[in-house]
Parts: structure tokens; sequence; C-alpha cells
């Protein structure tokens, strides 16, 4: 049997990672500054996480939801403490696509409605519900109904505000758009989807799945606003490369059994994971650290020529040129051993470790400076 070959692969193969290196099998070192998709938040292999991982597992590694399990308390505690949500619930599952199926499915419950508002370039995840609000059609099958959903420009306030009405039963944003492009969400939009949310009844679901977890610099990045959405959804970062995904949802909705499920979310070992991320963010203070470094990032960056938009906040970077983006990519890639993203033909994307050291910084943009001396 063969791999079903839907992801292009680089001739890179890992084999060893710590803090925010990566090893292949010949053994060259990269610097990581993109964590597999924003994945990693405190930094490969943390001795903290790998002690508590293994911990649990010689201990009992998975049960279902149907049993106890104290670890999702805790998990629930710690993270309403560090994120200052502690009013809100919080449903586990495996996924950021997860996370926002049943953050609509929440919605859809609560006010018996199905039409949606998404916005121009968002990514929502590829399952039915989540790839239906997604701004891409070559990964909309004709199975994955989308008719209910609307499509609205990005941070335009006014048209948001025209089009959220009595028929709405939510609307779906990112705080920052990775995939399309590292746009951040104004706090004027925010606050008119509030607006126009408590008006007509509409559910307003927070896309925190790449932006959230600390990059920001604040927890959530739609905090820099001040508005408190419905539903908060999390994964990626919360579990550093354990795979798991959250709900946050406020305290009107009310659950009630059978009206979400899982087999496997929130079992022991992820739960594990994401107690010992929260552990290592809070003593390494390094959501403060990911400000910082971020700060740090944007003031070099916008002193280098060649550079026509940076967009961001905290350490969730977009660089743009004017040129396509692979050739740079590339370089930074294969003569500088430095693995960066993309977001869209023209954006370098920085998605590092929120444990990330102004040396490591430093090592980037003299790459990162050598290579456009080059390519532009």
């Amino acid at each position: 049997m063969n791999l079903f070959n839907v992801y292009p692969l680089y001739d890179i193969t890992p084999v060893k990672a710590k803090g925010s290196y990566l090893w292949d099998k010949n053994g060259v070192e990269y610097l990581d500054l993109y964590g597999g998709h924003a994945v990693i938040s405190i930094g490969h292999s943390h001795p903290y996480y790998v002690e508590k991982l293994t911990e649990q597992l010689q201990n009992i590694g998975f049960y279902s939801n149907s049993v106890n399990i104290p670890l999702q308390s805790e998990l629930a505690e710690k993270l309403g403490k560090l994120s200052g949500c502690e009013e809100y619930d919080l449903f586990l599952c495996n996924s950021g696509a997860e996370a926002n199926e049943n953050a609509l499915k929440v919605a859809s419950f609560f006010n018996g409605r199905k039409k949606v508002i998404a916005f121009s370039k968002a990514f929502h995840g590829r399952t039915a519900g989540a790839v239906a609000v997604t701004d891409n059609k070559a990964i909309v099958a004709p199975v994955n109904y989308d008719e209910h959903v609307t499509f609205l420009p990005f941070n335009d306030a006014e048209t948001l505000t025209a089009n959220v009405t009595e028929e709405t039963c939510a609307v779906i944003i990112e705080g920052i758009q990775g995939v399309g492009g590292i746009n951040v969400a104004s706090d004027e939009f925010l606050k008119a989807a509030r607006e126009a949310c408590d008006k007509t009844g509409a559910i307003l679901i927070l896309d925190s799945v790449q932006c959230g977890y600390g990059r920001s610099g604040k927890f959530f990045s739609h905090q820099f606003s001040g508005i408190k959405p419905d539903l908060i959804t999390t994964a990626k970062g919360m579990g550093n490369g354990f795979p798991i995904g959250g709900v946050f949802i406020a305290p009107k909705f009310k659950a009630k059994h059978g009206m979400l499920g899982t087999t496997f979310g929130g079992n022991h070992l992820a739960c594990a994971a994401a107690v010992a991320v929260l552990d290592v963010m809070k003593e390494e203070v390094l959501i403060e650290n990911a400000a910082k470094m971020g700060e740090y990032l944007f003031e070099k960056l916008s002193k280098l020529e060649g550079i026509k938009e940076l967009r961001g906040r905290g350490l969730m970077i977009g660089i743009e040129f004017e040129q396509p983006v692979d050739k740079i990519k590339d370089s930074l890639l294969f003569e500088h051993h430095i693995f960066c993203g993309y977001a869209g033909k023209h954006t370098l994307r920085l998605l590092p470790s929120l444990a990330i050291t102004q040396k490591e910084c430093d090592t980037f943009l003299q790459a990162l400076e050598e290579v456009i001396s080059v390519t532009a």
C-alpha cells in the first residue's frame, strides 16, 4: 500500500527536535520558525512536557468520555485562569476543524437557525461544516453543503452590519487570518460583529485555532479589542504537537447529555500534554515573550529593503513582497536551513515557538536580508 499523495513534500526527514531547532537524518540543523503550522508553542521536546506525557503514558493513556477524567477539569481550570476566560465552559475535541464544527453546531442548536456569515480568504478547516465556511472552492467538494454560507469582505464593518439579520445563525471570524495572509481583524470590525450579533440574536464565533494560545501577545488576539465572543475555538498550540482542540462556550449555552460528543477528545494523554503546555507558558512567561519578540521582529523587519508590507501581531507575522515568495522561502530553507511558511503567493509566514530568543530572531533576520539582496 502507498500513501495517498496529497502533500507536496520537501526532501527533508527530521529525526530530532529541541527548542526551536530540528535535525534531519543527515545531521543537518534547521531553525524552525514555522512550528508545523503554529503547533509548536513551547518549543520542541520541552523536558517538562516530555516528562508529563511519559508519566501519564506509564499510568493510563486512554479511556473514553464514559468515565471521570480529572485531567479534563485540571485543564479547564488552568486554561480559564491563564486565558482570562474563567466564565466559559470547555468542550474538548481533537483538532481545529472539529472545534469549529462543534461551535457551529452549538450556535445552531441555540437559535435554531442555519445561515452563517464568513469572510473572504477565511480558512476554518477541511471537515464538512468547517470547509463550507472556508473561502477556497478547490477544497469544497460537492457533498459539502454550503448554500447556507455568505462570504463578506474581511474587515468591512459596514457591510458586516448590513448583512447580519434575524435569520443569521452565526458569524465566524479568525482574529488573525492565517492561510488568508496574516490579516488582522480590526477592533472596529470585531466590535461591529459583536454589536450586530447582539442586535439580531446571531452567535459570534472567534476562530482562534492559529492566532490563539498566546501567539499574538495576548492569550487570544480578539482580546486586544475588548470584545467577548459567544464561542471561541482553539487547537494547534494547545498540545504542542499532541492533537487536541477545544471550544470555549459562554454561560448562556446550556449543555445536555448527547448534545456533543467525541471518542478521543479530552483523553488522558491529550489533557496531560495540554496541561503541561499551560504550566510551561505560565512558568516561562511565554505570552509576554511572544509580545516582546514579536515587537523586536517587526521593528527590525521594518528597516529591511524589499519588503512591501508587514502584517500580524506578536509571533504571527506576515511579510509581503512584490515578487512571489517561493524563491525566498526555498532559499531560507535549503541555503540557510530555516523553516518558514507562506500565506498566498507573496507572503512569507512566521509562526515560531513562543519561546524563541532574540539570538534566533537575529539569525533569521540576517539570513532574510541576504536572501532579499540576491532575489530582489
